[in-house]
């Protein structure tokens, strides 16, 4: 970084002339000079173009120099400019106070040449390595956020083909995951400002959550392909067994969490969601029977989005459901599957849901769906 002195404009205020001349005599063949004689034409030239260096006289009528560099350091556009003082003002009070405000340097009159040569030089050449890091730091900044991002967009990517190895042996789940991933978020951005989840559902969770949601049903890899596919009703027996990938989802996660070194929120809300969103809030549901605010709000939540999701797509035991039905299921299921706040959560967001179905709808589903929809508001 070599200083290119040619390039530099330095601001003489000093409501003596003949100060300003002297300033210009010394420094005139190695930069621009610019000049005002009082305080306010100072704040009008620099508010029309900042110059890089700015010598301040202290005494002047109307508006002194301190209150000039209070001004400018209490600006964010001139913050930086470097102030100097040249004053004829010795008492060192009156130096502290300069520099308290924000000045760089205190510079008795009279002016030496050589001293103002100098220290003019070397402030300007501390500002440009200033500006250089402060540039510096925000390229790497930038980096850091672009970098950061594309990490969170694999890591995006990862989830749902992970979650979509579930699909692969359950090909009719279609877009499954990316319903359910987008109905869990719509019901926790309206569930975050209940005192009941306001804890848990924060910007930051809700995100996390988001992302987990594709993790689901990463447990039915698990389970034999005459049972997950089965077209007709379970054994129980085979239900047994079912009801396993709930346990094989929760393992999974857990041992890929134990090969990073420091926990992720997404991957605490993936095992949550994997072993829990069968749950229901009367304590029926599996793996553990558990019941009420023992289950994790997350796996409330998945649970309210996977059931919708369920009713409304085709499976090999049964038709979609047209919306208005699913809608009914899901309040009859209020404080018996499901936590009674989602559901009323749920009942004011679920035009959102169908809005969120149709946009993700499996090709063969889109014409029932809408066949569907359109008989039942002509009842």
């Amino acid at each position: 970084m070599n200083l290119n002195t040619s390039q530099h404009t330095i601001l003489a205020v000093d409501d003596t002339p003949t100060n300003i001349d002297v300033v210009k005599g010394v420094l005139a063949d190695s930069y621009f000079i610019q000049a005002a004689v009082n305080g306010k034409m100072a704040l009008k030239i620099i508010e029309k173009k900042k110059p890089d260096l700015i010598l301040l006289d202290v005494m002047m009528p109307e508006m002194d120099g301190y209150e000039v560099c209070r001004r400018l350091k209490a600006d964010e556009a001139t913050r930086d400019i470097p102030i100097i003082f040249l004053t004829a003002k010795v008492d060192v009070k009156d130096e502290t106070k300069g520099l308290e405000l924000g000045a760089v340097d205190y510079i008795t009159k009279p002016i030496s040449p050589s001293i103002l040569k100098e220290r003019v030089k070397n402030h300007l050449e501390l500002k440009q390595a200033r500006d250089y890091l402060k540039k510096q730091n925000e390229i790497l900044e930038q980096r850091v956020i672009e970098r950061t991002k594309q990490m969170e967009e694999l890591q995006d990517v990862a989830m749902v083909a992970m979650g979509s190895l579930a699909e692969t042996r359950d090909p009719e789940t279609g877009n499954h995951i990316r319903r359910t991933q987008r109905y869990v978020k719509l019901l926790a951005n309206k569930l975050k400002d209940n005192p009941r989840f306001s804890h848990v559902l924060t910007p930051e969770n809700i995100t996390s959550i988001y992302k987990s949601a594709p993790l689901h049903d990463i447990g039915k890899v698990g389970v034999p392909d005459h049972i997950l596919l089965k077209p007709g009703k379970l054994t129980e027996e085979e239900f047994d067994e079912m009801k396993k990938h709930t346990i094989y989802g929760r393992d999974a996660i857990f041992a890929a969490e134990g090969s990073i070194s420091t926990a992720d929120n997404f991957l605490l809300f993936a095992q949550e969601i994997a072993y829990s969103h069968q749950e229901k809030w009367d304590g029926s549901g599996y793996p553990e029977g558990l019941a009420g605010d023992d289950i994790p709000v997350s796996a409330r939540l998945m649970a309210v989005a996977d059931v919708y999701d369920a009713l409304i797509s085709r499976r090999v035991y049964k038709p979609p459901f047209p919306h208005e039905k699913a809608v009914a299921i899901i309040l009859e299921g209020k404080g018996q599957h499901f936590d009674p706040d989602m559901v009323d959560a749920f009942m004011e967001i679920a035009d959102d849901f169908y809005s969120v179905a149709q946009e993700f709808a499996d090709s063969e589903d889109v014409m029932t769906q809408l066949k569907l929809h359109t008989h039942a508001a002509n009842l």
